[in-house]
């Protein structure tokens, strides 16, 4: 089988999946050793008690006014004993036209004292398992969701550029309006009273998520933007990201600061950042490493690296067995997804060796991920490791790990689709599979949302064919 053929996850031992990487001449290291992986992590002054992360997981499960309710609660109880030393709360919208969905957690005057219930809830969830002298890291990702808001249930796009990939498949006239830059220097203040509230609320940091096509992502590979301070050049795509840093860093000096940032959008030059403008599918990372040098002398603190545009041919973010209803399975093996992510984490610590990276693009391995996570940590080419559907599925991996020295088997992720699929039909997300009382009913709704969309889109090109 060759590296341009997908093929499910079939590995039962170890020796068998080592074979599959080296028949497909792939660079994924393997330790035997997992000890690194329990190593504590200083973090611009603060200490992670292991370098496991547990990454951002939308889980749609917020009140109308953004606030957590009790299915958030019960996740970040969970994550919090399951063992990992930081939890990146998911994406949070910093205003109301934000929102990637009606239910999407916001952070406001309004919300800001539940969310400080939700910290102070998680870090009792995992004093009550670990005792009070285990530090646990908390950050709270704040975004806008760009040209994928949808605040009130429907599509209601904020776009940085037009980009022919996306315009076209969410059907956007050539006329649709850019934000203002005057918009966005408005936008900044958002994301700078949100990180004070963040503050407020007890979190340790906050990451101003530039990945997956949203806003402050979008503005990175905005070259064709006309006649803005925040396009054409690299030096004006990156304004606001390194212009709300500051922000952030002078008026709320010792929060921690973080990026989820984008190296690959996956998405042909000019249009798509990390791309290569020599044409092809593959990556140029000058810019990004270039990027992740400022930010590191801006005073970020740590990167989560990813890549992909999940509208957008969505393996390059998450290897997987199982594509989304209707999307078409990828002409890639996914080993060669997590090769594509090990080599993301390897070239962002790179670039600046004193900046803490968490790497990621781990799930598809299942139990055997941590040999390959061992091997990075090992080798310098990731601080961190990261998990994001695993900790839907296997909230307490890392405990398990540490105490057993293994995962089990029948409790991985099976990257199956199924929380993707929820979140693109608009139901609240979690693992339908190993979760299934509360989520396979969410499963179904979204299905069905899936299914309705796809039948008024088909009815509609057919009533433009008549």
């Amino acid at each position: 089988m060759s590296a341009s053929v997908h093929e499910r996850f079939r590995f039962r031992e170890r020796a068998a999946l080592e074979e599959k990487i080296g028949r497909l001449g792939l660079d994924i290291p393997l330790a035997d050793d997992l000890a690194p992986l329990f190593a504590p992590l200083s973090i611009a002054g603060q200490t992670a008690p292991n370098r496991l992360v547990t990454l951002p997981m939308e889980g749609a499960d917020a009140d109308p006014a953004g606030a957590p309710t009790d299915l958030t609660f019960r996740r970040y109880r969970r994550f919090a004993q399951g063992g990992c030393g930081l939890i990146w709360f998911e994406a949070a919208a910093v205003r109301p036209d934000g929102r990637g969905n009606p239910r999407q957690l916001m952070v406001s005057d309004k919300t800001s004292p539940s969310l400080g219930r939700l910290v102070e809830e998680t870090r009792l969830a995992a004093m009550e398992k670990y005792g009070a002298g285990r530090p646990l890291l908390l950050i709270q990702q704040l975004t806008h969701a760009g040209r994928f808001a949808k605040p009130g249930g429907r599509s209601a796009p904020v776009i940085a550029q037009h980009n022919p990939v996306l315009d076209g498949r969410m059907r956007l006239p050539p006329d649709y309006p850019l934000i203002t830059d005057a918009d966005l220097d408005s936008l900044q203040q958002d994301y700078v009273r949100a990180a004070r509230l963040a503050a407020g609320a007890g979190l340790d940091g906050v990451d101003i998520k530039a990945c997956h096509g949203y806003l402050v992502s979008e503005l990175l590979a905005s070259r064709t933007r006309p006649d803005s301070r925040y396009g054409g050049t690299l030096e004006n795509r990156s304004r606001f990201l390194v212009e709300t840093v500051r922000k952030i860093r002078a008026e709320a000096p010792g929060l921690l600061i973080a990026a989820r940032l984008n190296l690959f959008d996956a998405i042909p030059w000019p249009f798509g950042f990390g791309a290569d403008p020599a044409g092809g599918e593959n990556e140029d990372l000058s810019e990004p490493a270039g990027l992740i040098r400022n930010l590191a002398a801006e005073g970020v603190s740590l990167i989560a690296v990813t890549c992909g545009v999940p509208a957008f041919r969505s393996h390059y973010g998450r290897p997987f067995d199982t594509p989304v209803k209707g999307d078409a399975v990828p002409t890639e093996h996914p080993l060669v997804g997590v090769a594509r992510w090990l080599r993301l984490a390897a070239a962002a610590q790179a670039a600046a060796p004193g900046i803490r990276v968490v790497g990621g693009g781990y799930s598809w391995l299942r139990q055997f991920f941590p040999y390959v996570a061992a091997a990075m940590v090992a080798s310098g080419k990731s601080s961190l490791i990261g998990l994001g559907r695993e900790a839907l599925a296997y909230p307490d991996w890392a405990a398990d790990l540490e105490t057993a020295g293994a995962l089990d088997p029948r409790r991985v992720c099976t990257t199956c689709s199924k929380c993707s699929e929820m979140l693109r039909g608009g139901s609240r997300v979690g693992c339908a599979v190993r979760d299934a009382e509360i989520y396979v009913p969410e499963h179904r709704k979204a299905r069905q949302a899936l299914r309705s969309a796809a039948r008024a889109r088909t009815s509609e090109r057919n009533h433009r064919k008549v």
